[in-house]
């Protein structure tokens, strides 16, 4: 278990985020098509999760048009932002922003909150995910994994890029 922080509180999550050099966890998350998006479908491309607790809070709307705008340029790469919002309200806020170079999911049907280790534990927030950024390799290896300290404060960008190399 891991902790990050909600208004000055401690909130803790499900479990913990993979390492770096561990092999990423499988998973299924539902697309804003109601298609599923897995760990095996996006073998042989380099991947970035960005993980939050709901599209409708500034943050992580924010997240989403920052990942969004750098994912324009990272070759081989695909931006999956991932989040408990209905794969409903992702499809309407991506076509309102024009988000259209990042992927979109949900994960209102899946295990993927404690397989990653994100679910929120406690707190008002209870149940949705916790901001965080895993980034892996063409082979599912972990190059990146950051668990923002704060749920108010939005990851750490340049490092997620960087780990591409």
């Amino acid at each position: 278990m891991a902790t990050t922080s909600l208004g000055g509180n401690a909130v803790s999550t499900s479990g913990d985020l993979p390492e770096v050099g561990d092999n990423a966890p499988d998973f299924a998350v539902t697309g804003i098509d109601l298609r599923d998006i897995t760990a095996e479908s996006l073998l042989g491309r380099r991947v970035v999760l960005n993980i939050f607790p709901s599209v409708d809070t500034g943050v992580c709307a924010a997240s989403v048009r920052k990942f969004n705008e750098l994912a324009a340029s990272l070759d081989n790469t695909v931006v999956v932002n991932v989040s408990h919002d209905l794969p409903y309200a992702l499809r309407r806020f991506c076509g309102a922003e024009g988000i259209d170079n990042a992927t979109s999911a949900s994960v209102f049907r899946s295990t993927f909150g404690d397989d990653y280790g994100v679910t929120l534990t406690d707190s008002p927030m209870r149940g949705l995910l916790a901001r965080s950024v895993v980034v892996f390799d063409t082979d599912g290896t972990v190059l990146h994994s950051q668990l923002v300290p704060a749920i108010s404060q939005e990851p750490d960008y340049d490092a997620a890029i960087a780990a591409l190399g």
